[in-house]
């Protein structure tokens, strides 16, 4: 049978409109927002929910289910989400297996989104410091201080040039694992007072954010994001958006 021009240009359209509807309908992807506070707790926590939220409504790729009740961090419950995002601190009260749980998410292929605190966290689990990368070793600075594009050419971060400033606390790392991080944001040393008490200098100097791998999955870390006004700033919003996209193995 010899399809007409008209029966012809109907089966190509509807052929074409079916993987447009099925990518339209594609459910976004569920990221775990964890905000457990077991030391210090920062007062943006309740602001920073509101951004990733609204960062992931934007994107149109993720939605976000903030928590603080560790109880979710079981086998089963994991499986639900494509990452976890920490903004936490302290020791948390998770349980070996609830530990084991988020190690084995994150190894078998899944993201981790450390915000800020959350290398202030588990200084006595050293799975966590594997997974992370390095520890916060004090803030010396609370200032605006010029930061360092130090791979401009990653998608994460080469919306941002080459360095930009910001007003924010900044971090000191130690125990950092410089041979299996990629940094992406370091400080400018030149850009703060370096005879400040507290001044810890080290070979790698003051990573600032970095990306590394954890088994098969992806891991994102970035120290800024104590000032309500760095949540409010398109730039870091813009590079939340591409981490927690990254780190479901998206391309930013």
């Amino acid at each position: 049978m010899t399809l007409g021009r008209r029966e012809f240009l109907a089966l190509l359209a509807s052929a074409t409109a079916r993987p447009l509807a099925a990518r339209a309908q594609a459910q976004p992807k569920r990221i775990l927002y964890l905000t457990h506070s077991a030391g210090y707790r920062h007062d943006v926590l309740p602001l920073s929910q509101a951004v990733l939220g609204e960062i992931g409504k934007n994107a149109g790729a993720f939605e976000v289910a903030a928590t603080e009740d560790v109880a979710q961090f079981t086998t089963g419950n994991l499986q639900r989400y494509a990452a976890v995002v920490f903004y936490t601190t302290g020791e948390l009260p998770m349980s070996a297996a609830q530990k084991a749980a988020l190690i084995d998410f994150v190894r078998s292929g899944h993201g981790f989104v450390g915000i800020h605190s959350a290398t202030d966290t588990f200084y006595e689990w050293p799975d966590y410091l594997k997974l992370i990368g390095g520890y916060f070793d004090g803030h010396p600075w609370h200032q605006t201080a010029r930061i360092k594009v130090a791979d401009p050419a990653n998608p994460l971060v080469s919306f941002l040039g080459t360095s930009f400033e910001i007003s924010d606390e900044i971090y000191q790392i130690r125990d950092f694992d410089e041979r299996r991080s990629h940094v992406l944001l370091r400080l400018d040393e030149t850009s703060v007072d370096l005879t400040r008490a507290g001044v810890e200098r080290r070979s790698y100097g003051w990573p600032l954010a970095w990306t590394r791998s954890y088994g098969q999955g992806r891991v994102f870390y970035s120290a800024l994001g104590h000032e309500p006004a760095v949540w409010r700033d398109p730039r870091y919003q813009r590079l939340l958006r591409n981490a927690i996209l990254w780190s479901t193995g998206g391309v930013p």
